[in-house]
């Protein structure tokens, strides 16, 4: 069944399904890289229901995001704070956008 829960915690970018070992294979790093990211809250891994730490995808490209900071000699505190305004600076950006389309679409209507 195409529509099952399982199909769409697998689609899901959110959804915890790497456990830590998994994940810094995958990046490519070590358990402690993750942890270090979560002091620094860049990320927050949910837990299972054994209290270890699970990862999403969204999760991991950030981590990677981080990890090739760190690899290009950038201290991991500032690569998490390079990382968090990098998505502030997104969102404000798409945040304009939005305002600079409702403008334009203001202006189109009135101008009849």
């Amino acid at each position: 069944m195409a529509d099952s829960p399982l199909s769409d915690r697998l689609d899901d970018d959110d959804y915890p399904a790497y456990t830590m070992g998994r994940a810094a294979e995958m990046l490519g790093t070590t358990p402690g890289f993750l942890r270090a990211l979560g002091e620094a809250r860049l990320i927050t891994p949910l837990r299972s229901e054994g209290g270890h730490r699970r990862y999403s995808r969204y999760q991991l490209r950030i981590a990677a995001r981080a990890r090739e900071l760190v690899d290009k000699g950038t201290p991991i505190e500032a690569a998490c704070r390079i990382i968090i305004l990098e998505d502030q600076l997104e969102e404000a950006q798409r945040i304009n956008a939005e305002y600079r389309r409702a403008a334009q679409e203001g202006s189109d209507d009135s101008g009849d």
